[in-house]
């Protein structure tokens, strides 16, 4: 093998000699939802003593992490894991109002454990949170590499820098993509292979808000396809399967595909409807 080649691999090395890996960033995110929800966990504590020291110990293997972590962005990271778990009980009563959501969104759901134990919305939802509430206080990298985590297991890509309000639902939720500068409000109900997406992949752009925003109590059906950051799907909309869109949509509409037989004589094409309710 070259030396010139060892030589730069070696460099590499000496200039990250301890990064957080992700494979250590994920075991922490497991380790931590596995705390906050005993239905995911493989161990059960004995006493409440024990439950407080293991939670110290995942605060001290965050702030491990971020000691390490060579993409620190500008924020003081001395205070910042006492921060974040400070914040747990507001990320856990969110997750818990997904969990409800969940449940109450699948006809199929027979509890909310059942929720926790299978679900794969439950465990991206659950990662977003986290990831989320790291990425406010400035941490950079880690929050991706625990929504990738969780990516890479279920299929739904949340970014960890969208903005996503109150009893979230994605059911089934393979394909989902859910860009960086998304904003969805509360009640929202996402189906399978959803993207809110940008319309530009160009770098010039990455400052811009890209994606949609989504307003309280919308539905959006499996395969739809919501483009761009003026794009504004208003609340209490339906937003039927394989929809394409990139325009906004006013609040109470449905949209949807009327399907339309094909001659090879015409030139017709399926219709895509927007209808407004009278409220």
């Amino acid at each position: 093998m070259q030396k010139e080649f060892l030589d730069k691999l070696y460099k590499d090395h000496l200039e990250c000699p301890r990064c957080p890996s992700p494979k250590r960033v994920s075991q922490f995110f497991v380790d931590l939802l596995e705390t906050l929800f005993p239905d995911f966990s493989m161990r059960a504590f004995s006493s409440q003593r024990e439950l407080e020291i293991h939670l110290k110990k995942l605060q001290i293997e965050l702030d491990e992490m971020l000691t390490l972590n060579p993409m620190k962005g500008v924020v003081d990271l001395e205070d910042v894991a006492k921060l974040f778990f400070d914040k747990l009980p507001e990320v856990h009563s969110k997750i818990i109002d997904d969990i409800k959501a969940l449940y109450e969104g699948d006809p199929a759901a027979k509890s909310q454990s059942e929720v926790i134990r299978t679900y794969p919305g439950f465990y991206a939802i659950a990662s977003y949170r986290i990831a989320h509430e790291l990425h406010k206080l400035g941490v950079k990298v880690i929050p991706r590499i625990i929504t990738e985590h969780a990516h890479g297991k279920t299929g739904i890509d949340i970014h960890p820098a969208a903005t996503v309000g109150e009893h979230f639902c994605i059911d089934h939720g393979t394909g989902v993509v859910i860009g960086e500068t998304t904003i969805i409000g509360d009640h929202v109900k996402i189906y399978q292979g959803v993207t809110l997406g940008a319309l530009s992949v160009d770098k010039k752009d990455a400052e811009t808000k890209r994606h949609p925003t989504i307003e309280n109590n919308v539905v959006i059906y499996a395969g739809a396809t919501i483009l761009g950051g003026e794009t504004v799907i208003g609340h209490d909309s339906v937003i039927g399967g394989n929809v394409w869109l990139t325009r906004s949509v006013a609040p109470n509409t449905k949209v949807y595909y009327q399907a339309r037989m094909y001659n090879s004589d015409t030139e017709e094409t399926d219709l895509l409807i927007f209808k407004e309710s009278a409220q």
